[in-house]
């Protein structure tokens, strides 16, 4: 875990230090099991601005199990689009409540977490193989330490995680394609 060095100069850098003593973990966006196809690809997912604060169940258990099960996919011959991020401010790592901030206020703790996974069969042209069939796979969780371990529970819709975070999401497919995918919740 370390800083990243090409942010530009005057940017506060996180660090290693920067998650100390606050009870949560160093939660990856980009996960580093995702990344095993070389050294730099993996060492790449340590950066700090891939990480953000997230509860320790929520991070080992539920996250965990939804980077797992789109491993499974991918094993299964399944091509991936994945897109994560977080939003709002105030998560609970312990019981003591919530927290907005660590590393002396220089780090938001998200209070929700989010995935959307655009699931494909293997192939070229990926962006017109996109259909109204195509599966994506929307989640969104609190940040919170008693967070359900099964992530199904989770599921949204895209255009629910659009209205939340003002995002334009799967942009690039087809408006009338787009209108029909964003709006399914994945039951799967």
């Amino acid at each position: 875990f370390r800083a990243n060095p090409r942010l530009p100069s005057g940017w506060y850098r996180v660090d290693n230090l920067s998650y100390s003593s606050s009870g949560f973990d160093r939660g990856h966006m980009c996960p580093s099991g995702d990344r095993t196809v070389s050294v730099p690809a993996n060492s790449s997912t340590f950066l700090m601005t891939n990480m953000v604060p997230q509860a320790p169940y929520n991070n080992q258990v539920t996250w965990a199990g939804l980077e797992n099960y789109t491993r499974g996919l991918m094993s299964q011959g399944k091509e991936l689009y994945v897109i994560s991020g977080a939003y709002g401010e105030g998560g609970s790592a312990v019981s003591s409540g919530i927290t907005n901030t660590i590393d002396n206020s220089r780090v938001t703790v998200p209070a929700k977490l989010w995935k959307v996974i655009v699931v494909l069969n293997n192939g070229s042209d990926d962006l017109n193989r996109v259909t109204t069939s195509t599966r994506v796979i929307t989640i969104v969780l609190p940040n919170i330490n008693t967070v359900n371990a099964d992530w199904k529970t989770y599921r949204v819709s895209v255009d629910f995680l659009e209205q939340e975070t003002g995002y334009d999401l799967l942009s690039n497919v087809p408006v009338n394609i787009q209108s029909i995918i964003e709006a399914q919740v994945d039951t799967l």
